[in-house]
């Protein structure tokens, strides 16, 4: 179960870093960035890209159950 909560958790991460990278008009990625740039200001985009990063490296990592083994 864990190989299939990783790969939505590296798509999530994915999507994340790619709508970040191309500051995207899609209307979720609007919406987030809305609530987003409250805290975040003009960097916003590049939260979304580092954390997208980050979240896309992770559900890789759990997905080939190198931890979290269970």
């Amino acid at each position: 179960m864990h190989q299939y909560f990783g790969i939505l958790m590296t798509a999530v991460g994915l999507f994340m870093l790619v709508c970040g990278t191309m500051k995207s008009e899609f209307i979720v990625y609007r919406l987030l960035v809305a609530r987003s740039r409250l805290l975040w200001g003009d960097a916003v985009h590049r939260f979304y890209q580092f954390s997208g990063l980050v979240v896309a490296i992770l559900g890789t990592v759990w997905a080939m159950g190198i931890i979290w083994r269970s």
